[in-house]
């Protein structure tokens, strides 16, 4: 029992590292989501220098989270540093999606498979409000172009059958993707629509 107190005192040290790893990893997260929800409000409004700077912010909060909990595998793969991952990887797929550049892959952006594949899908589901900004700016062929890439992302997304726990919950997001898309396509099909009669009506 000599050793009882010393060993109390060693967990005490270790408890104490992990709580403020925490609360270090749950501040950046916060921080991390506000930044990547800013960037994307940025994109829709094509603000692009703008949303550029905001991501590199948030690349840089993000390696901090990560940092860290890194020492601690349990709460590096807490929902709440996850989640905050998800949103960089989402923010990022969107400005890609929308300006036509190349997507990032998952390691660039330091997230995992499942993490990246939940991101996609909030991405695609994210560009519905931007084909709806085109189309109030007759801008029809980009929205048709978003559309397009919704739709493939979807197709995507629906070859991979694993369970939640593998996938981070990626069924239920893409459920609500193929809903989006539908509304969606409706939307840009109708505008389409309308477009040409008024144009068989101006001849």
């Amino acid at each position: 029992m000599d050793r009882l107190e010393a060993i109390g005192e060693e967990i005490r040290a270790d408890l104490s590292a992990r709580d403020a790893a925490r609360d270090e990893a749950l501040r950046r997260s916060r921080e991390l989501v506000r930044l990547c929800a800013t960037a994307i409000r940025a994109i829709h409004r094509e603000e692009w220098v703008a949303a550029g700077q905001l991501l590199a912010q948030a690349d840089g909060v993000a390696a901090g989270m990560v940092d860290a909990v890194a020492a601690y595998p349990d709460l590096l793969y807490a929902g709440y540093v996850q989640d905050g991952l998800k949103e960089l990887a989402e923010a990022h797929l969107v400005l890609a999606m929308v300006t036509g550049a190349p997507l990032p892959e998952p390691t660039a952006l330091g997230v995992s498979s499942a993490v990246y594949l939940n991101g996609l899908c909030e991405a695609a589901s994210e560009l519905r409000r931007r084909c709806l900004d085109l189309l109030r700016q007759d801008r029809q062929e980009e929205a048709e172009r978003l559309l397009s890439v919704m739709e493939a992302v979807y197709d995507l997304l629906m070859t991979y059958d694993f369970p939640d726990v593998v996938t981070g919950g990626l069924r239920h997001r893409v459920d609500q993707l193929r809903g989006v898309l539908e509304r969606t396509r409706g939307d840009v099909t109708q505008a389409l629509l309308q477009g040409r009669l008024l144009a068989a009506l101006t001849r």
